[in-house]
């Protein structure tokens, strides 16, 4: 009676676990492995769709059923295992594919096979119990996340994850057999008219047959990639110089071979390339790529479709590192307050007396040694510090026009912050805070600008006089501004374009464009200020026209402290002899306000994206000042997350940097400081684009700051620097490691070139 009772429980209970086995949808099985014998549940044959149930009875009838293509079977995971059995068995799950209706069958099924087996008391394999699953799904999705992952959806080429991997690749092959390989970056310049003109689909077509045309003249073993929208790259094997520029003309010449036809006509593909030879110019793949992009640009840059071969030069390795370093400056100079201002006379014209003074910015180093800092300016705009420069700039102003009642000054303003909306509150609330002397102010915004941003500016203009400032367009000439807009903007003063006035009675044309912008101005009722005034033939020229102000070398180059102390140079430790000359002793920090320079760099600085206070600095290896390196010592607390992003962004606007030719770098950066020091105590001034120009020589030599790199010697500072070597390494160490992780986006959209000699308009 119990017998029978038992029996029913387990027939029960074998129909429960059979029907929950069929639920789960997967099989289970026994292998007898000494017997090959094959032992599966009922649901089996329905799993696996296999009509010939004799198929599952044996581990080599199974064996028929599995592609031949599999990297794992089930017969050698177990018998070629690594692992023994100590008693608990040895698990293995592997996937794989069988072909149930037959081989030659295209369709299939994939299997996860999910079980432990267990050894005699020899230790070999005797016996496996395990589970069999469909993962067809689950299969195709993980497929289609690995193709994602690696090729580009719309071409089926590889991503730029695949080919920085093939780009390793090419790159180890070619130093492991001592030759050289290539990568060609193409780009496709004309993508974003095509899509504006047609519309998103038709430049797709554009990028698919173009990616066709190219993989049809690849050679076989070369590696063809799209790495960004408009980009494709090509890895050449055992490509010397020579063979790249024929590989160049081949693939420019199939791209450009005939018109594209689209679902909307045909169109016209321009494409310009930039190759690179590895590992002779580039020694890893993102350096492979900067050098590639670098060549593109200059290629794309010219008229007609073209090829450029990157070849290294010691003049462009000098003006990243020189930009490198003044991005670091240039945080230290506004963490620790050491920009300043140096007053020039604007003189009436009738009466050679000083009517209002313009206001040109300065530093000054840790050892209290005034420089100019024109060679700053161009590189703040370009990585956008120079917002925080012109609040700096207008402060010290604002704080001069507070201490001195009989102060009137004017100062140059970043078209970059008076076009940014973001800006526009922080200048207008601290303008707003000091009204009772901005009716002592002329701002002075540059015409190119204005020309550029004209609504933008308009508004801009309209609330700087509202609040009781004068305004003045800088650089009169230089935009060719028109009647309408001129009168629209509602400005009171313009400044003639001192490249216009200088040596003007020896210049007949410039006389007469200077005359016609004389007229314009008195048309609309305009005061006019002609700058870099240097002869007393040039002024009187201007007087007889009607100019009604004079600026330049012979009414009074720029000085320190005169007539009115220099803003906050006593609150500086190691400030001793200049300072002392020209301003009175007073009590450290007596009568400064909190200014939105120091709010900015206390609580707010996490407002504008830079580290809180208390980061910890960086120490003696870090960057050093680029102003009287040799004194400087260590850069001072500069936060390493700003020195490392700023780093990040001079370097990634400039291209790649080889930390072999640091040495050669040092002595153009030596070379520009020496210039720019020799600047100021000459008297002459050397100022940045948007912080004024003092007279021509002032002018000329903000001008020859780029110049001065290229004429250093490199063969000789190889020599006469080498003792530094070590602390420029530490330099890039400190810039490099701020860069980690944004390789892609540093290269896929750093297209601007790292000169700066034109930003701003240098003068």
């Amino acid at each position: 009676m119990n017998g029978s009772r038992n029996r029913e429980t387990e027939s029960g209970l074998a129909e429960i676990l059979g029907r929950s086995i069929e639920a789960a949808g997967v099989a289970v099985y026994h292998w007898d492995i000494a017997n090959d014998r094959l032992t599966w549940s009922r649901n089996a044959a329905d799993i696996l769709e296999v009509e010939d149930a004799e198929r599952l009875q044996t581990g080599r009838a199974y064996a028929t059923l599995l592609d031949r293509e599999n990297m794992a079977t089930r017969y050698d995971t177990i018998m070629h295992s690594v692992h023994s059995d100590d008693g608990e068995g040895v698990s293995y799950s592997i996937e794989y594919l069988v072909r149930p209706w037959g081989a030659e069958d295209p369709r299939g099924a994939w299997l996860e096979d999910i079980g432990r087996w267990y050894a005699d008391e020899k230790g070999r394999p005797k016996e496996a119990f395990g589970i069999v699953r469909r993962i067809d799904e689950r299969y195709r999705n993980e497929q289609r996340l690995h193709y994602l992952g690696n090729f580009d959806p719309l071409t089926g080429l590889m991503n730029r994850a695949s080919m920085g991997e093939a780009l390793e690749q090419a790159i180890a092959n070619a130093e492991r057999h001592g030759t050289s390989c290539a990568f060609l970056a193409v780009s496709i310049d004309n993508l974003a008219v095509i899509r504006d003109a047609y519309g998103f689909d038709v430049a797709e077509e554009v990028i698919l047959k173009v990616g066709r045309r190219l993989k049809r003249v690849k050679r076989t073993g070369d590696s063809l990639a799209r790495y960004s929208e408009t980009r494709f790259g090509i890895i050449l094997n055992d490509c010397s110089r020579e063979d790249l520029q024929i590989a160049a003309d081949r693939f420019l010449g199939v791209a450009n071979e005939e018109v594209i036809e689209t679902s909307s006509g045909p169109v016209w593909a321009l494409i310009s390339l930039g190759g690179v030879v590895m590992p002779d110019d580039a020694q890893d793949r993102d350096a492979a790529v900067a050098c590639a992009e670098e060549a593109l640009a200059e290629a794309a840059s010219r008229p007609m479709s073209c090829v450029v071969i990157y070849e290294p030069e010691p003049d462009r390795i000098s003006q990243r590192m020189l930009n490198a370093r003044c991005a670091a400056e240039i945080v230290n100079s506004l963490k620790h307050d050491r920009f300043t201002l140096a007053f020039q006379p604007i003189v009436d014209a009738r009466s050679e007396e000083p009517v209002m003074y313009e206001s040109l910015l300065r530093m000054h180093d840790r050892d209290g040694e005034i420089v100019a800092a024109a060679h700053l300016i161009p590189l703040a705009e370009k990585l956008g510090l120079v917002r925080l420069i012109d609040l700096n700039v207008m402060e010290l102003v604002l704080e001069t026009l507070r201490t001195h009642a009989d102060a009137r000054l004017t100062m140059n303003l970043s078209g970059i912050t008076a076009a940014d909306p973001g800006w526009f509150g922080r200048i207008m609330d601290l303008l707003e805070a000091n009204a009772s002397v901005t009716g002592r102010l002329v701002v002075e915004i540059t015409e190119t600008v204005v020309l550029n941003e004209l609504a933008e500016i308009g508004r801009f203009i309209g609330r700087l006089r509202d609040l009781g400032c004068k305004v003045a367009i800088d650089d009169f000439g230089a935009g060719y501004t028109s009647f309408r807009n001129l009168k629209e903007l509602d400005v009171d003063i313009v400044k003639l374009d001192g490249a216009f006035c200088d040596n003007l009675s020896g210049n007949p044309d410039n006389q007469y464009f200077v005359r016609s912008l004389v007229d314009l101005a008195h048309n609309l009722d305009l005061k006019i200020v002609a700058e870099w005034v240097q002869t007393e033939e040039d002024a009187e020229l201007l007087r007889g026209w009607g100019v009604d102000y004079f600026q330049g070398r012979l009414y009074g180059s720029a000085r320190i402290g005169h007539p009115w102390p220099s803003p906050r140079l006593s609150s500086h430790e190691g400030f001793h002899a200049v300072a002392a000359e020209h301003e009175e002793p007073r009590e450290e920090n007596a009568g400064v306000v909190s200014s939105p320079t120091e709010r900015t760099f206390g609580k707010r600085r996490t407002d504008i994206g830079l580290a809180p206070e208390e980061t910890a600095p960086v120490t003696e290896g870090g960057p050093r000042s680029l102003v009287n390196d040799e004194k400087a010592g260590d850069a001072g607390a500069v936060e390493p997350m700003i020195s490392a992003n700023l780093a990040e962004s001079a370097v990634t606007a400039a291209g790649p940097m080889d930390i072999g030719s640091a040495a050669e770098a040092e002595e153009p950066v030596r070379h520009v400081t020496q210039a720019a020091t020799e600047s100021v105590h000459s008297g002459s001034g050397m100022n940045g684009s948007e912080h004024g120009a003092d007279d021509a020589d002032g002018g000329r030599e903000a001008r020859n700051v780029s110049d001065a790199v290229s004429s250093a010697s490199i063969g000789e500072a190889l020599s006469a620097l080498e003792r530094e070597l070590q602390d420029l390494r530490q330099l890039l160490a400190v810039m490099r490691g701020g860069s980690a992780g944004n390789g892609e986006a540093s290269h896929a959209d750093g297209e601007a070139s790292g000169e700066m000699g034109q930003a701003g308009g240098s003068r």
